[in-house]
């Protein structure tokens, strides 16, 4: 099969919802034809070819951070990846046109899709329908509330991430059609483990780490103030990623007095993600929304018992006491007593470790591809 991804991310372009988008990519193209549309950004390059996948950036106005974008960045993307795609329909036959990201490339991979008459398939990835932390959230929009619900109404096929997220667009989009919930898949990371020692870390203390953009979103600055409500020597919390608030949460770690328990590491390329990962003891989420949470299933696969956030899709992957203890969002009390309840007793750290371990065997891409892929086969029989 001939598969068109649009996605305005792509890494090293985004979060997770990028991540897991360009794995399902890759995953794919073992076995069909994928091309990928997205967005430009400086010094990288407008074609390439990865693990098969090809890729095809468009410019588009104000993509200043290779974290977050901008309004004018995703509002250009739709105009611009149509164009773009309009070449790339006219030299290739697709089976399947599949958006992630219902805005801003959803619009893009409709407009292709009843221009050349190619079955669309939508999938929502959270912060595209609804973000709690943002004053203008999607779901608050008029606007975008009715392109949102044309979208999904006018789509092939739709699909969601989670159960929690299927839930809130029912909730706040008038949608005739079906949706159905397909779980985000994880590639199973190839990389050298390193010692502590090697990455700079101490041995005698418990790590605790985080990785996500640095947005609001993310409710690092929880994860500060319950760093300080803890407040102990024998813990360091390591926060990998980059973004707009993180200048403010470094000025918040100061405020709190908690500057010498925190390194904020940045971006950083997968392998050495991974090695801070499994080299770390606890993964801390204390997102005030996810629509899945990526993170999760690299913290599961590193074996790492974690503390989160009730409130999202994480809650289709995580249950209390199995697997990860849970807090409600914004309470930055009960995430430090749940993460002192995981410093003080190793036979739970050790027991919700295995259960990840376990438990992560359900999530790996070559599993969840088969779920697309039948929706593929589906749309391609039925002639859509």
């Amino acid at each position: 099969m001939k598969i068109l991804i649009v996605n305005y991310e792509c890494p090293p372009l985004g979060g997770g919802g990028g991540v897991a988008c360009f794995q399902l990519a890759q995953e794919l193209a073992k076995k069909h034809d994928v091309d990928y549309l997205t967005t430009g950004f400086k010094s990288l390059p407008k074609f390439e070819i990865v693990s098969n996948v090809r890729i095809f950036r468009v410019p588009v106005l104000n993509r200043t951070e290779l974290s977050t974008a901008t309004y004018w960045s995703m509002l250009s993307f739709a105009p611009s990846g149509f164009i773009k795609g309009i070449s790339l329909c006219k030299n290739s036959r697709y089976d399947c046109i599949h958006a992630f990201f219902v805005v801003p490339s959803g619009l893009c991979g409709w407009g292709l899709s009843r221009f050349f008459g190619v079955p669309l398939v939508l999938s929502a990835l959270g912060g595209d329908v609804y973000d709690p932390s943002k004053r203008f959230s999607p779901h608050k929009s008029i606007i975008l509330k009715k392109i949102i619900s044309f979208l999904f109404n006018h789509a092939d096929k739709n699909t969601v991430e989670s159960r929690n997220l299927k839930k809130i667009i029912l909730k706040n989009y008038p949608i005739h059609k079906q949706i159905e919930v397909i779980p985000l898949g994880l590639t199973r990371p190839d990389f050298v483990k390193k010692t502590r020692s090697e990455l700079t870390l101490p041995d005698d203390i418990i790590i605790l780490i985080s990785v996500g953009r640095l947005v609001p979103r993310k409710g690092y600055a929880f994860a500060l103030e319950a760093l300080a409500n803890i407040s102990s020597p024998g813990c360091h919390y390591l926060v990998i990623g980059d973004g707009p608030e993180e200048q403010s949460l470094k000025n918040l770690a100061r405020q709190l007095h908690v500057e010498d328990m925190v390194t904020f590491l940045g971006f950083l390329p997968d392998e050495l993600k991974f090695q801070y990962l499994s080299a770390s003891d606890i993964y801390v989420l204390p997102s005030v929304h996810e629509g899945f949470g990526i993170c999760l299933l690299e913290a599961m696969h590193c074996g790492l018992p974690i503390v989160s956030t009730d409130e999202g899709g994480q809650t289709d992957i995580l249950t209390d006491g199995r697997n990860a203890l849970l807090v409600p969002p914004g309470d930055s009390i009960a995430l430090s007593e749940k993460i002192r309840q995981l410093l003080n007793d190793d036979l739970l750290r050790m027991n919700i470790s295995g259960n990840n371990r376990t438990d992560i065997g359900n999530y790996y891409i070559d599993e969840i591809v088969k779920e697309y892929e039948n929706i593929y086969i589906e749309l391609k029989n039925s002639g859509k």
